[in-house]
């Protein structure tokens, strides 16, 4: 009788196990799945952000206990009070910047590093800043790990970006800002453009995009109504 437990219960063990612990050929699938059905299904029709999406492995930036959820169509905690984005804002935001191959990308709140790995595959160059540093070290980890060699990060306050190799064609904000930075702005290029939520921390933010012309004038667009965690200025080692 005893015997006959232990059997089921390793027979358990093995079945828990071999449901549970995905192969990459799953997460493929399952990242096929996302794309088709919150991606094109929603209206994303960049090719190159579809493309970038079906590419990278979003199991690889959130933390082991969420892996079986990666390929939901929702915000996962990556740990210090942040959360990797949802997948279809992360599409979103990359098509409303408009970019090619050719451009240099700023981005604020490398968190995980999903959004910079997803620009990553369009652009020639994506410059990132985190202001948590355990998060800034284990992006820099994962694109290492994954071959990134076009993704440059940071430590440090993203409020002021990364003027060193400004101006930049797109910058991105991954977090909610009660107002546009004027030092993004000074770092944006002529003719580029910026998405960013801008509103209240922990209420609902509008998306906005932000071109600035060839004659260097600001125009500012709202998109749709978002949740970010809220940007932060204090340096957190």
């Amino acid at each position: 009788m005893k015997i006959s437990r232990f059997i089921f219960f390793l027979a358990s063990v093995f079945l828990i196990s071999h449901f549970t612990c995905a192969t990459p050929e799953d997460y493929k699938k399952q990242r096929e799945q996302l794309v088709k059905t919150h991606i094109i299904d929603e209206g994303i029709t960049d090719h190159a952000v579809i493309k970038s999406m079906l590419t990278v492995p979003r199991e690889e930036f959130v933390p082991e206990n969420f892996k079986k959820n990666a390929y939901r169509n929702t915000p996962l905690p990556i740990g210090y009070g942040q959360t990797i984005s949802q997948p279809y804002i992360v599409a979103l935001m990359t098509e409303l910047l408009s970019v090619d191959e050719d451009d240099r990308v700023l981005e604020i709140g490398t968190g995980s590093g999903y959004q910079a790995a997803v620009l990553g595959h369009i652009v020639k160059e994506v410059y990132t800043v985190e202001i948590i540093k355990p998060l800034a070290q284990m992006a820099q980890k994962t694109f290492q790990r994954l071959q990134y060699t076009n993704i440059s990060g940071k430590f440090g306050d993203g409020y002021y970006g990364w003027e060193e190799f400004s101006p930049y064609d797109a910058i991105i904000v991954t977090a909610a800002v009660d107002h546009i930075p004027p030092p993004l702005l000074l770092q944006l290029k002529m003719g580029g453009r910026m998405c960013l939520p801008v509103g209240e921390p922990y209420f609902t933010q509008i998306l906005k995009v932000v071109e600035k012309t060839e004659y260097g004038k600001i125009r500012v667009y709202d998109i749709l109504p978002v949740r970010f965690v809220p940007f932060t200025r204090e340096l957190k080692e």
